[in-house]
């Protein structure tokens, strides 16, 4: 065996059914090796993209993402979506090749230091200097990538390496033991005490839930902790899902750009259990104001996270299930806060967002969410990209029993089409749309490639306004309508880009029966592009 037999052979051993990536001279070994493999390859047509399939796919079937590519500019191009799944904690090991080891440091045809530029980036990173060191290492990678917080881990392999006769018979470890990377998973049994006593003492108790809650496959064990005691839930952007959008105990996205009703029902409460989320400045942007008259409880398995950007009265470090599944064993009795959820539901209703007075030639996005969210199927995966698409979709669109993605952390534009490719690859039973405005549909499309070259069968809807909407509203605000860089001249014809990968093509204006056009549109399982005309003066407005 020689390395890059190794790395496969790892790779089956951590039951990897996929891998993304783009070749070259220096990753050239391994990819000739996993011909011989049953772990199906993905050739997509940019690196970055290979990084967000394997997100998506991470994010949908629960494990570790993996991705591959060459040196230099391939690892280099594969950076930000490698910083895309760090902002958002998504497990992935991300493998690139590298120039021969004696050539490292030399300036040579496609070399660059790809785990000093990723320092910031990932969770850890290898650079493998031996043959011998490459199964204990796969095995580290994978278990930093999938425990604690979840996060990408980058392996930088030698062509050298690669092609390195392995000593002795293969052995893959059984088990990992690191003295400097212990995460903690059970919570503390007094301060789940204490945590317990407060919900019992609270009359307006609320769990604002973070993408944690679905990383730690806990969403069963909050919604059935929220609804045995009535306690409301607000979420941030990455924890949209942990309740359906019409779930009676659910008030929200918080943050900037969340719903007035959900920040105030927050910021009221006093008792604030804060669940797998960060507190960053775009779910709190003021985080003094979330910790006056109320008793903040935060939860979550990374230390570093508890106290770094607002003080909580009960930290409690440990894997959000574990803790909630001994909240549930522990709490015995049913508490009552109809009061408050009365308070909040009267909230609702006056803070309620409004909608664009109808124009025919334009489609109302508020309007066509929800009459998008009535037509796709219950337990549908939606991808939001980033910008107005991205505040619409989660204002707007109510899941159900599906799953909600988008980039949040980094607000990555460009990764709603690869990673609900991914999400597809990780479930092909289920129905998967990514939704994405003008601007970020061609940061990705040369991605209907790679759907179209492996069957990869996900519904496009392209919210066409021709700007790059989100900065030209800051624009409009901040520089009283000087626009500058933000309109997009010279887009492609949507219907022609449809033809030329055989997909199907809808258009949808103000004038169409939009609800029976959604119909025609998901009807089948086939890939389809649908755009949709938006106003290009539109806002978003809540």
């Amino acid at each position: 065996m020689n390395g890059a037999e190794v790395i496969v052979k790892c790779l089956e051993k951590e039951n990897t059914k996929v891998i993304f990536g783009y070749s070259g001279v220096a990753i050239d070994p391994f990819w000739n090796k996993m011909t011989e493999s049953r772990i199906k390859r993905v050739l997509v047509r940019t690196e970055q993209n290979a990084a967000h399939l394997a997100s998506g796919y991470a994010r949908i079937s629960g494990g570790v993402g993996v991705c591959a590519v060459t040196s230099g500019p391939g690892a280099t191009n594969l950076i930000t979506g490698i910083a895309t799944a760090y902002a958002d904690s998504i497990p992935m090991v991300a493998i690139t090749g590298q120039v021969n080891s004696d050539m490292i440091g030399s300036d040579v045809f496609q070399e660059a230091d790809i785990t000093g530029a990723v320092e910031s980036f990932v969770k850890y990173s290898y650079l493998v200097r031996d043959v011998e060191d490459l199964p204990r290492i796969i095995k580290e990678a994978f278990y930093i990538a999938g425990t604690g917080r979840r996060g990408p881990v980058l392996i930088d392999i030698p062509f050298d390496v690669q092609n390195a006769e392995f000593p002795g018979k293969f052995s893959y470890p059984e088990s990992i033991s690191m003295r400097s990377y212990k995460p903690t998973v059970k919570g503390n049994v007094a301060q789940i005490k204490k945590v317990i006593k407060e919900v019992e003492n609270a009359k307006r108790p609320i769990i604002c839930a973070g993408g944690g809650v679905h990383l730690s496959q806990a969403v069963a064990e909050i919604r059935k902790f929220a609804e045995l005691n009535s306690v409301p839930v607000v979420s941030t952007m990455m924890g949209i899902g942990v309740m359906p959008s019409d779930h009676p105990l659910y008030f929200g996205m918080v943050g900037n750009n969340g719903q007035p009703f959900a920040n105030r029902a927050m910021n009221e409460s006093d008792l604030l259990l804060m669940v797998g989320a960060r507190v960053a400045d775009r779910a709190v942007n003021r985080p003094d104001l979330i910790t006056e008259n109320k008793v903040m409880v935060h939860i979550d398995v990374d230390p570093a996270e508890i106290g770094k950007n607002v003080g909580p009265t009960i930290p409690l470090v440990g894997d959000i299930k574990h803790i909630f599944q001994d909240f549930l064993e522990q709490d015995d009795h049913a508490d009552d806060h109809s009061d408050w959820l009365e308070t909040l539901n009267s909230y609702k209703k006056e803070m309620a967002s409004g909608r664009t007075p109808y124009d025919g030639d334009w489609v109302e996005p508020k309007d066509f969410m929800e009459k998008l969210s009535a037509v796709v199927k219950d337990d549908a995966i939606y991808v939001a990209d980033v910008g107005q698409n991205q505040m619409w979709s989660c204002a707007y669109y109510k899941v159900k029993d599906g799953r909600f993605l988008t980039s949040g952390g980094m607000g990555t534009m460009g990764y709603s089409i690869p990673a609900a490719m991914g999400a597809k690859l990780a479930d092909s039973g289920k129905q998967v749309l990514a939704v994405t405005g003008d601007g970020a549909f061609q940061m990705s499309m040369m991605e209907l490639a790679t759907m179209r070259q492996y069957g990869v069968n996900i519904k496009i809807i392209v919210m066409k306004n021709g700007f790059l909407g989100m900065v030209r509203e800051h624009q409009h605000y901040a520089y009283d309508d000087n626009y500058s860089m933000v309109e997009l001249k010279g887009d492609p014809d949507l219907s022609l880009i449809a033809a030329a990968y055989g997909m199907e093509y809808m258009k949808v204006t103000g004038e169409d029966d939009i609800t029976a056009k959604l119909k025609q549109f998901f009807s089948d399982d086939q890939a389809g592009i649908m755009e949709v005309r938006v106003n290009p003066m539109e806002l978003v407005k809540y």
